[in-house]
């Protein structure tokens, strides 16, 4: 006998959340890219802000504790903004 958990994990592998429209598009940056970006504004990852690794997109993308996400969002002033996320484990 499945319990809703298992449902809903069903559903979740049916559904592209890239597809909907109010999500952003997310890329997990290359070691290199990751290096660059770091020298460029002289930071550490741990100086970045954080998202945990059981974020839906973090998951859909893969990612792993330790990688940067960047995120690619419309802004009315801006045209496109990107952002950087540190990927870290909840645990």
């Amino acid at each position: 006998m499945s319990n809703s958990k298992d449902k809903k994990d069903k559903k979740a592998e049916h559904f592209d959340i890239f597809q909907h429209e109010l999500v952003p598009k997310h890329i997990v940056l290359s070691k290199e890219e990751a290096e660059e970006l770091l020298r460029k504004y002289k930071i550490k990852p741990s100086q970045l802000p954080k998202i945990k690794d059981t974020d839906p997109a973090v998951r859909a993308l893969g990612a792993k504790p330790g990688d940067i996400i960047k995120i690619i969002r419309k802004s009315p002033t801006a045209g496109l903004a990107e952002y950087y996320r540190y990927v870290v484990s909840e645990r």
